[in-house]
């Protein structure tokens, strides 16, 4: 695929504005919300285009996409994020290849990642995806089990659990959309005064709604088309951008 720089710095541009509008809209400071550009199904040459506008985190769906495009990009400092369902059978290339797992919904992950990252050496960041939609396609912890959770990862010390993350419903109702950033950032809250946890970061929002998930407190969108360009291959139900 070619790569027409000057256009994707252009669309970078225009996303951190929109971005920007959306936080000064919710008289918040533009600089607590940062942009993962999202580079599913987006080849090498992409990725290596957007790294020369300064981006350093890539967000993938698919633990083979990092593995195929790790090698092509291994002079670039990239960081990736795994923002896709994660099987426990790709740990191994997970605790070898990435920076953070935005994804980590259940005990049986998070203890197969822990062993693996042991055995490397490493120690990676976490947010914890929990379910705050009711759409069955939708992954991620039930809200009630993210108390017991989160107490368990504290003795995981390769795991640095940094914030929570969720996918809104798929709804053109603007309240039913909001109500799933909002149960995120109570959660978070609740974790916070009931647990003692500290979890800045609030992963949520994406193209079509990351207005409402910073209204709502978001500190990270997860944007892929608006950046680089419309995807050959299809969205998923559970799509993260």
């Amino acid at each position: 695929m070619s790569t027409d720089s000057t256009l994707l710095a252009a669309h970078w541009a225009q996303v951190r504005g929109r971005v920007d509008d959306a936080c000064r809209a919710a008289g918040r400071d533009p600089a607590g919300v940062s942009i993962l550009p999202v580079s599913k199904t987006f080849g090498a040459g992409v990725i290596r285009a957007a790294t020369a506008l300064g981006l350093r985190r890539f967000g993938e769906n698919k633990v083979q996409e990092i593995r195929d495009k790790s090698p092509l990009l291994a002079d670039c400092d990239i960081r990736w994020v795994m923002i896709g369902h994660l099987q426990t059978n790709k740990v191994k290339d997970v605790a070898r290849l990435v920076d953070e797992v935005q994804s980590l919904d259940r005990m049986e992950l998070a203890e197969a990642l822990h062993r693996r990252l042991q055995h490397e050496g490493r120690a990676i960041d976490v947010l914890v995806q929990v379910k705050t939609s009711s759409e069955p396609s939708k992954f991620g912890l039930p809200p009630a089990q993210l108390p017991a959770l989160l107490n368990t990862l504290r003795h995981f010390d390769t795991l640095r659990v940094r914030g929570l993350m969720t996918l809104a419903t798929q709804s053109t109702d603007a309240a039913v959309v909001r109500g799933c950033f909002r149960r995120l950032r109570e959660l978070r809250d609740q974790a916070a005064q009931a647990q003692g946890h500290a979890l800045p970061r609030l992963s949520m929002g994406m193209s079509g709604d990351f207005a409402l998930a910073i209204a709502e407190g978001a500190t990270e969108v997860r944007i892929g088309s608006a950046i680089f360009g419309s995807r050959a291959a299809p969205e998923t139900a559970d799509s993260h951008v």
